[in-house]
């Protein structure tokens, strides 16, 4: 039976009943789950004395889906909140706070998360099981314990300088990832990221270590030179794509391998490149004036440093989201994509959307190998780190192209990426952890594809309803 209080009182109650149950289990209970089983008690609580907002709240799938989805963020915010907090201050206050963020976040997800959106949750969590079984069942049949070998990566990833170089390696990824997010939402497929970033990233190097520039300047004209370059070197594919009729699939692949070449040309000692090393050239190195101050990592007692430009990273996604959602170009951008045809009916110029299109998505692409080279090594070398842009295929599938998926996808890639270095001194091997990547990515493209259709469904009845509705209600109104 539901009681109607107020909303504030229910949240309130929530909040008490979360934080508290946390603070007294601690003391029976590991801390995280004390936060878990407070943060359920507080869903609870909110289940019993709150209704949903959304249209279709009292549907028998709304009830199905998002009641456990919501259940689920909440824990998994009030168990995330608590760990974080647990950096600053001692475990028996961390975990109640933690728990308080868990209890509100239950509040509003109960309260607000749609239908589809929490059928999209669903599926990735599905996606996410699926693909930890298979890899379970490969690594049982090669004859390692399963639970053993995730043990200890979770317990390698999480250490504190593995959750460092995670988020140093998410940002890379996510940057990436952004880029071709940018291409896929015009319904197209930009594989040169890769070629993009490394041809970016060699002459923004070059070009930072020529001159030694006053501080901001130098850091601004290195990032110029990268989003220069690799706008540059996308729009080529585009230009032929709308001028030509060039598929970019083609022309990408094509000039990654161009981009390739001439990197290897231009990274020799007798044009752009110095003797690092015996075995290693690179550019000349970057005057301290043009480096990026890493974020000091030291309060969750971590050794290294967080690169500095993942606040650049933030800014991308901000901005992507924003440029979607928020200008006339980005819904330009998502009509086309959707529908060249309707687009052109409404006056949309097609060429020239799809070719600013990958103009943008290489302006990104350019950016990807920044936090490396201003936040770390400082010059472009032979050892600069390769691949990035295939990555970012993967994580922009997973992420569904937005912005916060993106995020989420790039941090849980770079997690699998930095857990499995432990397995080598367990007698595993690593590449374990490519296939749990390349499965959940699988798995994820196609249940995403089967709740799509049976939302469209969905939302077919919904209007089917609707209708009927208003038809009964017209009908006793005559």
């Amino acid at each position: 039976m539901r009681v109607s209080i107020p909303n504030p009182a229910a949240a309130g109650l929530a909040v008490v009943v979360g934080a508290g149950t946390t603070a007294g289990a601690d003391m029976g209970l590991l801390a995280p789950a004390a936060a878990a089983l407070g943060v359920a008690l507080a869903f609870a609580v909110v289940l019993l004395l709150t209704r949903p907002t959304t249209d279709d709240a009292d549907t028998r799938v709304h009830r199905m889906v998002v009641a456990p989805v919501a259940l689920v963020l909440a824990v998994a915010a009030g168990v995330l909140g608590g760990a974080v907090v647990d950096w600053w201050l001692i475990e028996p206050v961390a975990y109640p706070l933690g728990a308080l963020i868990g209890s509100v976040a239950a509040f509003l997800l109960y309260r607000r998360l749609a239908t589809t959106l929490a059928l999209s949750v669903a599926a990735v969590v599905a996606a996410g099981v699926l693909a930890l079984a298979v890899t379970a069942l490969v690594l049982w049949i090669s004859g390692v314990a399963p639970f053993h070998a995730f043990g200890r990566m979770l317990e390698f990833g999480l250490q504190p300088d593995s959750l460092v170089i995670m988020v140093n390696s998410g940002t890379t990824f996510y940057l990436s990832a952004v880029a071709v997010a940018i291409g896929f939402k015009m319904k197209l497929f930009n594989i040169g990221v890769d070629g993009q970033y490394r041809l970016a990233a060699l002459m923004a190097a070059a070009v930072g270590g020529a001159w030694v520039l006053p501080p901001v300047v130098h850091q601004v004209v290195v990032i110029t030179v990268a989003v220069a370059v690799g706008g540059f070197w996308a729009g080529i594919a585009g230009y032929l794509k709308v001028t030509r009729g060039v598929s970019e699939v083609i022309s990408t692949i094509m000039l990654n391998s161009v981009a390739t070449g001439i990197t290897a040309y231009l990274l020799n000692t007798d044009r752009l490149a110095v003797q690092i090393s015996t075995n290693n050239i690179g550019t000349r190195e970057i005057a301290e004036t043009g480096w990026v101050p890493g974020i000091p990592a030291g309060f969750m007692g971590a050794d290294r440093e967080i690169f500095g430009l993942v606040v650049l990273a933030v800014a991308v996604g901000v901005g992507y989201w924003l440029m979607l959602n928020r200008t006339r170009f980005g819904f330009d951008l998502r009509a086309t994509g959707q529908s060249p045809t309707a687009a052109r009916a409404s006056g949309i110029d097609i060429k020239r959307m799809v070719l600013l299109s990958m103009v943008i998505s290489g302006m990104v692409a350019g950016l990807v190998g920044m936090p490396q080279l201003l936040g770390q090594s400082h010059y472009y070398a032979l050892d600069f780190p390769t691949g990035l842009g295939f990555t970012g295929i993967a994580i922009a599938l997973l992420g569904r192209n937005h912005p916060v998926g993106i995020g989420f996808a790039a941090l849980f890639w770079a997690f699998l990426d930095q857990s499995s270095q432990i397995l080598d001194f367990e007698g595993i091997p690593k590449e374990i952890a490519v296939v749990t990547q390349a499965t959940i990515v699988l798995t994820v493209v196609v249940v995403y594809e089967v709740v799509h259709r049976w939302g469209l469904r969905y939302q077919q009845q919904q209007v089917g309803r609707e209708l009927a509705r208003g038809d009964r209600e017209e009908a006793a109104a005559s």
